[in-house]
């Protein structure tokens, strides 16, 4: 009896020496792998992207000024960016095409156009830019947008905010088909005039990319040219600071003087640039006579040998969002999140 018992008695002592040292086992395996683990997490790099995009923000961020204590609040996500389209063969086997693409990196605030500024010569021998101002305008823009499609072409379009707000179907019709967008000022006053103060020179600016940027749904290139081409020292300065590149001009077409008839349109442009041998070509598709010009235009570019050059940012502008908020106002349209959505976002044709 007494060595059953016994038994009985070791049996359960030995149970609980071997369920506490189990348990002793586990926990502390467990006390050691969870610092191990959390430590592993924590020091993980950031992939090479997110780094590069942290980077990137500090950056554009330091340059762009203080804004106001009542826009103190965080910024709102950029619009979505418009879709890729995809590459169309050219259905011209003759057309003048683009002979090579140039990226601009904007940082800074560089300026292009040997009229005004004189740093960056980029174009070889025979390479044209052409360029557009005043856009977008019903019946004009569509028939430079026109001649440029059928001979595969692209061009530079620098839009004035009031004209993106009038008619904002024509100026994505511009970015559709492929060609970049910067702007030209929210009303294309003159930036160097007299009365002109350097806070309305900002708000001319600022203004006008936030009504490019609402009318295309999309943030425009941070490409600017000064309207009349006066070049005002202190918002040069600020342009640099919101990393805008700066657009004059090699030669002028003067397609918006009187008595500018296509003729004539064409043939100073092929004069001057006969005679300097490449250049950025300054033009209005908000006229008439432009539109009608451009395609003879086009053809004696081919017939002498010249070259498109398309032009491009290497980032998109980002505008203010006080700016974006007084042009809604100023336009009267409902400030709702919704308002600011692209269209691609709202509506989507699901069945043909």
């Amino acid at each position: 009896m007494r060595n059953a018992l016994g038994l009985m008695l070791a049996s359960v002592v030995a149970a609980v020496v071997i369920a506490a040292g189990g348990w002793f086992y586990y926990s502390s395996r467990a006390d050691q792998g969870a610092p191990k683990t959390v430590a592993a997490r924590a020091a993980d790099p950031l992939p090479a992207p997110a780094k590069l995009a942290a980077k990137d923000d500090v950056q554009t961020t330091a340059t762009i000024a203080a804004k106001p204590a009542a826009f103190a609040q965080a910024a709102p996500a950029p619009a979505p960016a418009v879709a890729a389209q995809p590459k169309q063969a050219c259905a011209n086997p003759n057309a003048l095409g683009v002979s090579r693409v140039v990226e601009i990196d904007t940082t800074g605030g560089p300026g292009f156009g040997f009229e005004t500024f004189k740093q960056f010569d980029f174009l070889t021998d025979k390479e044209v830019v052409l360029t557009f101002d005043d856009s977008p305008w019903p019946v004009n823009t569509p028939a430079v947008l026109k001649a440029l499609a059928e001979e595969c072409t692209k061009g530079l379009f620098f839009s004035v905010g009031k004209h993106a707000a009038w008619h904002p179907e024509i100026l994505r019709q511009v970015l559709a088909q492929g060609h970049t967008v910067g702007t030209h000022t929210w009303s294309h006053l003159n930036l160097n005039g007299k009365k002109m103060t350097e806070q309305q020179a900002k708000d001319e600016i600022e203004k006008g990319f936030s009504a490019v940027k609402l009318a295309l749904g999309t943030n425009p290139a941070p490409f600017f040219r000064f309207p009349q081409l006066q070049h005002n020292p202190a918002m040069v300065t600020y342009l640099g600071t919101r990393n805008v590149a700066m657009w004059s001009t090699d030669l002028d077409s003067f397609d918006f003087r009187k008595g500018a008839t296509p003729e004539k349109i064409v043939n100073t442009v092929m004069t001057k640039l006969d005679k300097l041998g490449k250049g950025i070509v300054l033009m209005h598709d908000f006229q008439k006579n432009t539109g009608e010009a451009l395609p003879s235009l086009l053809a004696r570019l081919k017939a002498g040998g010249y070259k498109i050059v398309q032009i491009k940012a290497k980032t998109t502008f980002q505008s203010l969002p006080e700016y974006d908020e007084a042009v809604l106002k100023e336009l009267k349209v409902p400030t709702a999140s919704t308002t600011t959505r692209p269209i691609s976002s709202v509506v989507q044709t699901v069945s043909q």
